[in-house]
């Protein structure tokens, strides 16, 4: 394959992280109404799928040597769409299987994630001013790659049929909610370490010589 041929294969697996995570929201909501095995299937098997878009279009950028500024913004925001689907999602299954209390742990844990995210949006953006990396670093990557592993784990314990839903013990799924949390609170310290003398820059006074 030639590059242009690599880097749209890329770049496809990045933005089909969208749609996917779309169908499984679709098909969740209508899972709610019409709890039929099938559709379960097909809802978290795009879900899943979704969730391995990210793992694989980061190996085959490396791989096939097509690594780009601009890969490496969208890829993040394919992961708050990703977010923005299924988290609140989890939470209204919960809700709908009346447990409240995990439905409101679960709201708290959104609202964590999300705004978690949108301060090192806006790191990122203060460090784009001069000219920081904007990739991810080790915390990130290690964050993403647990966080969406959990929220398929937590859909399945919550929402396959019986006997399925037995398979992955419920203390356990939510041993892998709390370490992700624990995980997204330490990523937050460290990209902001990491850009703190940007941020400082970017409050200095401008032609102020003091």
């Amino acid at each position: 394959m030639s590059k242009k041929t690599k880097l749209a294969f890329v770049t496809f697996l990045t933005f089909v992280r969208f749609p996917l995570v779309l169908l499984f929201f679709a098909g969740a909501i209508v899972h709610t109404y019409y709890p039929l095995a099938w559709l379960f299937w097909i809802t978290f098997f795009a879900l899943v799928l979704s969730a391995l878009t990210d793992l694989f279009d980061g190996y085959y950028a490396r791989k096939f040597g097509v690594v780009t500024t601009f890969g490496a913004h969208v890829d993040p925001l394919m992961d708050k769409f990703f977010y923005l689907a299924s988290l609140p999602l989890l939470v209204y299954v919960m809700a709908l299987n009346g447990k409240h209390h995990l439905a409101s742990a679960m709201l708290l844990l959104t609202l964590i994630f999300l705004a978690r995210d949108q301060w090192v949006t806006f790191l990122r953006s203060i460090g784009s001013l001069y000219q920081a990396d904007g990739k991810a670093n080790w915390s990130g990557k290690l964050r993403t790659a647990l966080n969406f592993p959990m929220i398929c784990v937590v859909y399945y314990v919550e929402a396959a049929p019986a006997p399925f839903n037995r398979l992955i013990p419920l203390p356990l799924a939510y041993a892998f909610v709390l370490l992700t949390l624990v995980l997204t609170i330490m990523t937050l310290f460290i990209y902001t370490r990491q850009y703190w003398p940007y941020l400082r820059r970017s409050a200095e006074i401008k032609g102020d010589t003091n």
